[in-house]
C-alpha cells in the first residue's frame, strides 16, 4: 500500500468516526428534550348555563341585612293591645304625627274637649269612635286609640296622635314616624257615607271666596268651612259631596291632575 492510499484511508476513518459521534450526541440531546417537555395546559371547560345562573344568584344576594334594615328579621313583638282583629280590607301604613299644646282643652271635631293625656287621635276619613291599633314600625311598640278628631291636613301623614299615645309608641322625640293602623272596632262601615275634598285653607276669607267662585263653575258644590285654630281662624275650601270614599279619592286625583291641588279626602260628619 502506498503512502497516499494509507493517508486517504485514515481520513475516511476519521470522517466516519466523527459522523458516528455526531449522531450519538444528537440522539441523546433529542431524547433529553423530549423527556423534559411538559404538555401545554388544557383550556378551561366552558361554564354551563346552570353554573352561570347559580353564580349570578349568589352575587345578586347582596350583603346580609343589619337589624336596622327593614328587610332584617324583626325583633320579637310586644303583646298587642286587647281587641278584635282588624276587619278584612283595612290596614293602612303611612306616617303619624302628634299634637298637644296649644290644642289641649279645645273642642275636637266630634264635639268633645281634646285632652292630650287621653288615648285619642285624629283621622281624615275613619268614623268617630272607631278604635284603632297604631304600631310604630321603627320599634314595634303599639297603642290603642279612639278617633275623635279630623286631620292631619299635612301631605304624607295619615293619623295625628294625642301626646299620651305618642308617648306609648315613643314618637314624641322624632315627631313623625312610620306606622301601621289597624281597625279594631267590629261591624262598622269604613268607606260608606259622604266625603268631600279639601283643596285649600286661607286666613283671608276673600281668598277662600274667590277660589270657591272659580271652582263652583266646574266642580259644584264648593263650600267653605270656618275653622278656629289656636293661631287664628282659617277658611277651608272643600269641593263636592261624594258618596263613598273610593269615589271621593278618584275625585281628589282629578282635582290634583287638572288644577294642581294637594287634595285631602275628608269624611263629612253629621254636623257638617
Amino acid at each position: 500500500m502506498t503512502y497516499s492510499q494509507a493517508a486517504r484511508r485514515r481520513t475516511n476513518l476519521f470522517f466516519l468516526l466523527s459522523f458516528a459521534c455526531l449522531c450519538l450526541v444528537t440522539g441523546c440531546a433529542s431524547r433529553r428534550v423530549t423527556a423534559n417537555r411538559q404538555p401545554p395546559p388544557s383550556p378551561p371547560a366552558p361554564a354551563s348555563p346552570e353554573s352561570i345562573e347559580s353564580t349570578k344568584r349568589s352575587t345578586d344576594a347582596g350583603p346580609t341585612p343589619t337589624m336596622g334594615s327593614r328587610t332584617a328579621t324583626p325583633s320579637p313583638k310586644r303583646s298587642k293591645s286587647p281587641g278584635t282583629p282588624a276587619p278584612a280590607g283595612y290596614t293602612e301604613e303611612g306616617n303619624a304625627s302628634w299634637y298637644g299644646i296649644p290644642f289641649n282643652g279645645r273642642r275636637a271635631s266630634n264635639g268633645e274637649i281634646y285632652d292630650m293625656y287621653k288615648l285619642t287621635a285624629a283621622h281624615r276619613t275613619l268614623p268617630f269612635d272607631t278604635v284603632v291599633r297604631v304600631t310604630n314600625l321603627n320599634n314595634d311598640r303599639s297603642t290603642t286609640v279612639r278617633i275623635t278628631d279630623r286631620g292631619p291636613f299635612v301631605e304624607n301623614r295619615i293619623i295625628d296622635l294625642s301626646l299620651a299615645a305618642a308617648r306609648e309608641i315613643e314618637s314624641v322625640g322624632p315627631g313623625v314616624v312610620p306606622v301601621r293602623v289597624e281597625v279594631l272596632t267590629p261591624g262598622i262601615d269604613l268607606t260608606g257615607g259622604y266625603f268631600t275634598v279639601q283643596v285649600g285653607a286661607f286666613r283671608d276669607p276673600n281668598n277662600a271666596q274667590r277660589l270657591r267662585d272659580r271652582l263652583n263653575l266646574s266642580y259644584p258644590p264648593i263650600f267653605i268651612q270656618q275653622y278656629d285654630s289656636p293661631d287664628g281662624t282659617y277658611y277651608r275650601v272643600r269641593a263636592g259631596k261624594v258618596s263613598g270614599e273610593d269615589a271621593a279619592r278618584q275625585f281628589g286625583e282629578q282635582l290634583r291632575s287638572r288644577e294642581g291641588f294637594t287634595p285631602f279626602v275628608v269624611r263629612l260628619d253629621d254636623q257638617q
